[in-house]
């Protein structure tokens, strides 16, 4: 198995920098936004772009969680048990601009789900997608609004997101499987 960093520390807080200014940019401020995350990796890039809105804003962005296990279209096809984590939305999403982030597009899948978990919070006045890495590959026709890094993959190779708050480091590298480079 071999790995190829992509993101170092200093690109994915500059990614994240650029994101949270399109965010304000295109939503005309912080005003009614609120961050869900989407677990594990998304809450944590959640809380950070919370973080720099806050900072540049001086206005306080609510930062969730959301945990999408009973909302996957593969429940009946898995082969693992379930393990289910705690959704947490600190404030009422109806009518409000929420801006749901995950760290890799890739199928469209999670992004589906997640929306169907969503709409049982309530219904915001929109959705809009902030992802650190877009892989390609969509089978659903899910585009995100807000892009760290546009990542042209194969279907052999895996990219993973390593947070610090998880790993203890802050990398995106693309793994591959038993191919020497």
């Amino acid at each position: 198995m071999t790995e190829k960093s992509v993101m170092s520390a200093e690109d994915i807080r500059r990614a994240l920098t650029r994101i949270a200014h399109e965010i304000l940019e295109r939503n005309r401020g912080a005003q009614d936004l609120v961050l869900v995350g989407v677990r594990t990796r998304g809450v944590y890039l959640s809380r950070r772009l919370a973080t720099l809105l806050t900072s540049f804003e001086g206005t306080p962005v609510p930062s969730g969680s959301l945990d999408i296990g009973l909302y996957r279209d593969d429940l009946a096809t898995r082969h693992s048990p379930l393990a289910l984590g705690r959704t947490d939305i600190p404030v009422d999403i109806g009518s409000k601009r929420v801006i749901l982030i995950d760290d890799v597009l890739f199928t469209g899948r999670t992004v589906r789900a997640a929306l169907d978990a969503l709409t049982d919070f309530g219904r915001p006045y929109s959705i809009q997608l902030a992802v650190l890495v877009d892989r390609g590959h969509r089978q659903l026709p899910i585009r995100a609004d807000y892009v760290g890094k546009n990542l042209p993959t194969s279907f052999a190779e895996e990219v993973q997101v390593r947070l610090l708050e998880v790993d203890g480091r802050d990398e995106v590298v693309i793994v591959v499987a038993g191919e020497e480079r």
